[in-house]
């Protein structure tokens, strides 16, 4: 498929966040005993349905009180689109002029978002106990172990799986961090660049070209990804 392609699917409904609502703890440990449970490593490529996200925030350290401030989230089964998920989430604070020339995001709208806990609510119940993608992963993941335990009062269990896995694989000599140079380096036209469902679009671009590159070198399930990354470290 190619990236036109593939960008004409992520125009479908939007799966958006519901405004108020109550914590909903019993959810989320259903969710837990389902994580533990499901296996996906063993499952084709092609046909694994991932959840790729990214979140806008006020900083990098959600333990010294930075915040997120939206949520943006794209279901992929194999290269194929399934859905959307967007929310920004309430913040009452004012914004650092940076944040929002960076995000577009602006006090009015954050306001009038959901609460935090029913933001994440509702992107866990949209994705399941699928795998989460993510470029350069361990932000998200510091924030999502935060929101888990502050929020739900349970450990943030889905398995979570970094971008740089693949191009370390695919190609070992890539040198990009930045998200919009590997979208670049693989001809993925940047829109929407630090906005979480945009930046969410092109990780989801940039998850399938990869995929696609891997099977071509002879792996294709996670399982074969993980026993590769660990013959090259």
């Amino acid at each position: 498929m190619g990236f036109n392609d593939f960008m004409k699917n992520l125009s479908g409904n939007r799966f958006t966040g519901l405004q108020g609502g109550r914590q909903d703890i019993a959810f989320m440990r259903r969710l837990q005993r389902d994580l533990r449970t499901k296996e996906t490593t063993s499952i084709p490529l092609d046909e694994l349905q991932v959840i790729v996200f990214d979140l806008e925030t006020t900083g990098f350290h959600p333990d010294k009180g930075d915040q997120i401030l939206s949520i943006g989230a794209v279901k992929v089964t194999g290269c194929q689109i399934e859905d959307e998920y967007y929310s920004p989430v309430r913040y009452e604070k004012i914004l650092p002029p940076s944040i929002k020339e960076l995000t577009g995001l602006d006090e009015a709208e954050l306001k009038k978002a959901p609460e935090p806990a029913n933001a994440l609510e509702q992107f866990f119940k949209f994705s399941g106990a699928s795998p989460l993608v993510a470029h350069h992963a361990s932000h998200e993941k510091a924030f999502m172990q935060y929101a888990s335990r502050k929020y739900f009062r349970t450990p943030f269990s889905h398995r979570l799986i970094d971008t740089s896995f693949m191009y370390r694989i695919a190609e070992p000599d890539n040198r990009y961090v930045r998200l919009e140079d590997c979208c670049t380096h693989n001809q993925i036209t940047i829109i929407g660049r630090h906005h979480a469902l945009g930046d969410a679009r092109l990780t989801a671009a940039l998850w399938a070209v990869y995929i696609d590159k891997l099977q071509k070198l002879g792996i294709n399930t996670l399982s074969q990804v993980y026993e590769r990354l660990a013959s090259i470290r």
